[in-house]
């Protein structure tokens, strides 16, 4: 499910966008990477969050964190499905997949981003302003490409 902020913050930033047109911001833990629906343009981005182990309740900071978008335009109606890409404990076996927990500031920045992104994929306008960086966290330990659900995808940079 999505955090209530990212669909209030979407809201807010998708006022900038063409008007008369309506978009929605919604959770589908179904979408793909590298395979959007016919008609629908995608969009990753990375950001910085914390995740937490809900067998050992230990929690991490991770600064490669992969959101993934879905979106589309058709006759006016705009629809933003997202999907943030999850990461599991290293110290649990077994440990299930959890969601990432995005600062405000971050969605913040995420959702300016996908707006100017969907300005070009879904207007056909140039990028006005440069992506905006999130902000990130102090890390102690290495990447774990085994435990992070956008490189076992292949869309992580690792």
């Amino acid at each position: 499910m999505l955090p209530p902020e990212w669909i209030r913050i979407f809201r807010i930033k998708a006022q900038s966008l063409k008007r008369g047109d309506s978009w929605y911001l919604e959770y589908d833990e179904n979408i793909e990477p590298d395979n959007p629906v016919m008609g629908w343009k995608q969009y990753i981005r990375n950001t910085g969050a914390r995740f937490k182990c809900s067998m050992c309740r230990r929690e991490w900071p991770s600064n490669k964190v992969k959101v993934l978008f879905h979106m589309r335009l058709k006759n006016g109606q705009g629809t933003v499905k997202v999907r943030p890409l999850r990461q599991n404990c290293k110290v649990c076996s077994e440990a299930p997949m959890e969601n990432p927990s995005v600062e405000s500031d971050n969605v913040h920045i995420l959702m300016e981003n996908l707006v100017e992104k969907i300005k070009q994929k879904c207007y056909n306008k140039n990028p006005g302003g440069r992506n905006r960086y999130f902000r990130s966290f102090d890390v102690d330990s290495p990447h774990e490409p085994t435990h992070c659900e956008g490189c076992i995808k292949g869309v992580c940079t690792k």
